[in-house]
């Protein structure tokens, strides 16, 4: 139980993690392309702004599940691009089991199914 109850405590982190990993796992991309993509397939309903985006990006970079590097683009000059690593990918379809078996059992409570 009190496993379960750690997991509710961080649901917004994990939340956040699984759509920045899942948006790349179409190839690489910049953490403003991220935050567009996040909010583009929620239809707005997600929107990361810089001050949560970047902190979990570096965290998600350090605990090896994407790795980052510099690239010139035009006229802004250098930008970081994000790709999943081997590690990454297997996590990205951890996560998306865990939040379809968390959705479930979300709406068995919601609807008050037994």
């Amino acid at each position: 139980m009190a496993r379960q109850a750690l997991e509710t405590q961080t649901l917004s982190r994990s939340c956040n993690e699984a759509l920045i990993l899942a948006t790349l796992v179409d190839g690489p991309r910049h953490g403003y392309e991220i935050a567009l993509e996040i909010e583009r397939r929620g239809a707005g309903y997600f929107r990361f702004r810089h001050g949560t985006l970047y902190p979990i990006l570096h965290q998600l970079e350090h605990d090896g599940l994407l790795r980052g590097s510099w690239s010139e683009e035009g006229p802004r000059g250098k930008r970081k691009l994000y790709t999943l690593t081997r590690k990454g990918r297997r996590h990205v379809d951890d996560q998306r089991a865990a939040w379809h078996r968390f959705t479930e059992h979300l709406f068995a409570v919601l609807e008050g199914a037994s």
